[in-house]
């Protein structure tokens, strides 16, 4: 068995090898839930059975709190000098690398991402430990100007215990946006990965216990958002909540936060992008690929996908041909060939909502130009799908989809692209193609979106903040601005006597 797969053959004999931890971590220790209670985790490719994982609910939630707030107290972790604390982070980054396969093969087997879309995370999800981690020692504090009788100091502290309920689209990658800011600030923090996807967080506790993070610093809650991770939103001594997820539970964590201790909330939720592509724009058959890209890569379950296609209509007819044929090149296949640029949908439920979709929208009257199939074998599988004639009204050109399913809509005018990129309860993200640079300023200065990628789409590493506006959220993950939101300021005035 090789320890650096580069094959089918190398991989799957991999994942033969492994074995999984299934039970939660708390205080130091891996323990099953007080409950006794376990879900199953499927291998979404296969259908088959990985593991049988504890599921944590609010009793799980009460002990991990308290061995949070606890270890903050004791100031192991929060009181320990920058530099110490960015050497343990850079530690548990090292072991991370050192493990990468194994952890990017149980992301690819819990969700049904290609494995070398996994690989590609696991290099975003060290970048970003490492990024924090040199970034903790060169977050200055300030001294305000006064005069020569008073001394004003603005202190950043920690905020205390910090709960991350992370998706399970890119499970490790945005885990480490979430708890990676968080820990290098000085906090205690608690991790809720989504059930779909629960393993690899589990390995990371292991790698995070050898690299020396303290007793109740980091732990790993296992299971669902309407017990554990509800309980989370609602407790009293939870000090910040961090999710990435859907707009509708968004919105119920800042219910549970208003009810309970106002807590902080730090929400990335859903996006519906738009992608413009400008007549002037050169070298079509480059772009064309770029947005199939967008919306086809991870099977489409990405919360900036290129979902909404907008194309000047003098140009719209030959474009989309080259999307289809770029299309044609991105299918499902196997997750564990590193050849496949698509793999599975994650479960079944979400392969039949996407299924539900793509015929809502040859009921609405879009043109279905390729695609739109579920695959015949074992396994969740779309094909990546185009639909044409998309107009604002049609559900598939308003809704998130979170699947293969590309809308394309037909505009004429700059003002037009504008208005129907910005007609939209979303703003995570949105592309702009085109050469001409007065247009290029103008169109992204009036896009309503958290980011803009110009001749390029996803663009960015971890010096750039990344949300969203409107419904897509208020919180900034990556950079020192992710940092940041992850203390406090305190005021401190001393009066100087003469």
């Amino acid at each position: 068995m090789s320890t650096h797969p580069s094959t089918l053959a190398e991989w799957q004999a991999l994942a033969a090898s492994l074995t999984f931890e299934t039970r939660a971590y708390i205080d130091d220790a891996f323990v099953d839930a007080v409950s006794g209670e376990t879900f199953t985790s499927v291998n979404p490719a296969t259908g088959e059975t990985l593991a049988e994982v504890a599921s944590c609910d609010a009793a799980d939630a009460e002990r991990a709190v308290e061995h949070a707030r606890a270890a903050f107290e004791r100031g192991e972790w929060s009181r320990l000098a920058p530099v110490k604390r960015k050497a343990v982070l850079l530690k548990l980054a090292d072991l991370m690398a050192a493990h990468k396969h194994e952890l990017a093969l149980l992301d690819t087997l819990d969700m049904g991402k290609p494995v070398n879309s996994s690989l590609g995370d696991l290099a975003g999800a060290i970048g970003c430990l490492r990024h924090q981690a040199e970034s903790i020692d060169k977050l200055y504090g300030e001294v305000a100007p006064t005069g020569d009788d008073s001394l004003g100091l603005v202190l950043r502290e920690p905020l205390g215990v910090v709960a991350s309920i992370v998706p399970w689209n890119f499970p490790l990658m945005m885990t480490a946006w979430k708890i990676a800011p968080a820990l290098a600030a000085g906090n205690s923090v608690i991790l809720k990965p989504s059930e779909k996807s629960p393993l690899s967080a589990l390995r990371l506790a292991q790698l995070a216990r050898e690299a020396g993070l303290p007793r109740g610093v980091f732990q790993v809650l296992p299971g669902f958002g309407h017990t554990v991770g509800k309980a989370l939103a609602l407790s009293m001594d939870v000090d910040c909540l961090a999710f990435t997820g859907s707009t509708q539970v968004g919105k119920q964590l800042m219910q549970y936060a208003g009810q309970s201790n106002l807590k902080r909330v730090y929400l990335e939720c859903g996006g519906k992008s738009p992608n413009l592509v400008f007549a002037d724009c050169k070298h079509l058959d480059a772009v064309a690929k770029h947005a199939a890209a967008a919306i086809f890569h991870n099977q489409g379950e990405v919360c900036i996908a290129g979902s909404r296609l907008l194309v000047e209509n003098s140009i719209r007819e030959a474009f989309v041909d080259k999307v289809l044929a770029a299309a044609e090149r991105m299918q499902p296949g196997d997750p564990l060939d590193p050849s496949s640029f698509m793999g599975a949908i994650v479960d079944e439920t979400q392969h039949r909502r996407i299924l539900d979709y793509i015929r809502q929208g040859v009921e609405e009257g879009a043109q279905l130009r390729s695609g739109g199939q579920a695959l015949e074998r074992p396994g969740y599988f779309i094909t990546p799908t185009v639909f044409d004639g998309v107009t604002p009204a049609m559900t598939i050109g308003r809704e998130e989809i979170f699947g293969p399913v590309l809308a394309v809509f037909g505009f004429d005018s700059e003002e037009q692209a504008i208005a129907m990129a910005n007609d939209s309860d979303y703003g995570l993200a949105a592309g702009l193609w085109s050469q001409d640079i007065d247009r290029i300023m103008r169109v992204t200065r009036r896009l309503q979106s958290g980011q803009v990628f110009v001749n390029n789409w996803a663009g960015g590493d971890q010096t750039m903040p990344f949300g969203g506006v409107k419904q897509s959220g208020n919180g900034r993950d990556k950079s020192h601005h992710s940092l940041a939101e992850y203390s406090t300021l305190k005021s401190v005035w001393i009066s100087l006597e003469g």
